[in-house]
């Protein structure tokens, strides 16, 4: 299989340079990370992707026993950093997308050497003694109504979901991008995310970490970037000056100065 069309797989950047792999969240594509690149491809080699389902991936690849489950999403990880022949690479993982960077690495250590986590949540349902941001009975209202008016769940979450309302123009964008994406594969997408518990996983990491929280996210709050910081040692915790859920879109001065910063210590 070409790993690489499958996956719309991008390089660029400074061949000889460190590798960072830049994984987009759920309803998105490598285009959310437009913002990001300026500040990596002078010193890094830097590599994109899209999941299947998303943005210019193979659709006919996917395969919704594969991609229930967050182990389908690192598996495409996995086989990306394999095809490229990648040793030591930084995974920048986006929303649910920096879970599947823990699975990764626990998978192929040799492959990722450390992990950037952009407003990351193990669990977005409440739990005894944590707090995920949403009820068991909201996640299911997010799911039915996603199920049945896709176009309408994007229309209307969107908005919440990137938060500074007074820019919409950011919101729409990931409308658009929410709406370029096949219902049926977001579908699966959406569950797999918003009904994973990764709490666990969050255990077997063992190199450098920086976990990046916005200080106001109606999607992951921040006693979810507490809790992640808690449960990887020697992790670092970086509180963005931003709202909403992607800080790389809305902030991306301050969370390219905090992505930069983690780099030059890794050297």
């Amino acid at each position: 299989m070409d790993i690489a069309r499958r996956n719309n797989v991008t390089v660029t950047g400074n061949p000889q340079g460190p590798v960072v792999v830049l994984a987009h969240g759920f309803g998105c594509d490598q285009n959310m990370w437009r913002l990001t690149l300026p500040a990596l491809v002078e010193d890094h080699r830097v590599v994109l992707f899209d999941y299947v389902g998303s943005g210019g991936s193979d659709l006919s690849a996917f395969s919704e026993d594969r991609y229930g489950s967050l182990d389908g999403y690192a598996r495409d990880v996995v086989e990306v950093c394999e095809a490229l022949d990648l040793r030591d690479a930084v995974f920048v993982g986006h929303s649910v997308s920096a879970m599947v960077g823990v699975l990764a690495a626990d998978t192929a250590p040799e492959r990722i050497g450390a992990l950037v986590m952009v407003a990351p949540s193990p669990r977005y349902i409440d739990d005894e003694g944590y707090r995920g941001g949403f009820s068991a009975e909201d996640i299911d209202e997010l799911l039915e109504s996603l199920e049945s008016n896709y176009l309408g769940w994007s229309a209307a979450m969107a908005p919440v979901i990137m938060g500074n309302a007074d820019r919409p123009e950011l919101g729409e964008e990931l409308r658009n991008s929410f709406c370029a994406t096949d219902p049926d594969m977001a579908r699966v997408f959406a569950r797999t995310t918003f009904l994973s518990d990764a709490r666990d996983d969050l255990k077997s990491v063992r190199v450098p970490t920086l976990v990046l929280e916005c200080a106001e996210d109606a999607i992951a709050p921040r006693e979810v970037g507490a809790f992640v910081h808690r449960a990887i040692p020697g992790s670092t915790l970086v509180t963005l000056d931003a709202t909403g859920h992607c800080p790389h879109l809305s902030a991306p001065d301050a969370t390219n100065q905090a992505i930069r910063g983690f780099l030059a210590g890794l050297r």
